[in-house]
């Protein structure tokens, strides 16, 4: 589970400069943010099914 919400963390981290040069005109910046906002939407859904399995199996027992 670590290894997904690392791979969040790497997302938000690359794609920070892309955000500021979108806000300062650059439109192609634009492109790069929707698609790691994409990339980061799978990747909460792959977390909050991770996250279910567990907690299902720890009611399990």
């Amino acid at each position: 589970m670590s290894k997904i919400f690392d791979s969040i963390k790497k997302t938000i981290a690359d794609i920070e400069a892309d955000v500021q040069k979108f806000d300062a005109g650059n439109n192609a910046a634009g492109g790069r943010v929707r698609k790691a906002m994409q990339d980061l939407k799978n990747l909460a859904q792959d977390l909050r099914k991770e996250v279910l399995d567990v907690k299902n199996s720890r009611t399990e027992k």
